[in-house]
């Protein structure tokens, strides 16, 4: 399964005043989702926005443009365009990395330890024998299976 698509909200306005006016684009959200979710916040967004010019204002129209919005604010002397705009999102170079997906491999099965095998039963030869003092040379547990 894909991930969700990720929607960029882009609002292009009129800024500045004379020859100075013209127009800048920001990127002010973004939305993972649908295209239908991604334009419903687009909407919520044009209908509460209010730009800088005109200061006062004679109309506001809002209004539905493909994949956008035009919201045109009728000022004394002008009228000045907003365009709500929404976008998929296909790459962004100031975007953090994703780890690639890696596809996982099973874990190495724990190593058995094996028991060493116990000492060989000592023969009743060995378990007779004993050192100078009368000390039994083999201790009479060495090589019992019912010890380990």
């Amino acid at each position: 399964m894909s991930a969700p698509a990720t929607w960029g909200l882009v609002v292009e306005t009129t800024v500045g005043a004379g020859e100075r006016k013209h127009t800048e684009a920001t990127v002010v959200a973004h939305v993972e989702g649908s295209r239908e979710e991604a334009l419903a916040e687009l909407e919520r967004r044009a209908r509460a926005y209010v730009p800088t010019h005109p200061f006062n204002h004679d109309r506001r129209r809002l209004l539905r443009d493909g994949d956008g919005f035009l919201l045109v604010v009728d000022g004394a002397w002008r009228s000045f365009l907003t365009r709500f705009t929404v976008a998929e999102l296909l790459e962004d170079s100031a975007a953090p990395r994703r780890p690639e997906p890696v596809a996982e491999e099973p874990p190495d099965p724990e190593p058995v330890e094996e028991a060493p095998p116990p000492p060989p039963r000592p023969t009743s030869e060995q378990l007779a024998e004993r050192d100078e003092d009368g000390v039994p040379v083999l201790p009479s547990w060495l090589g019992r299976r019912d010890l380990y």
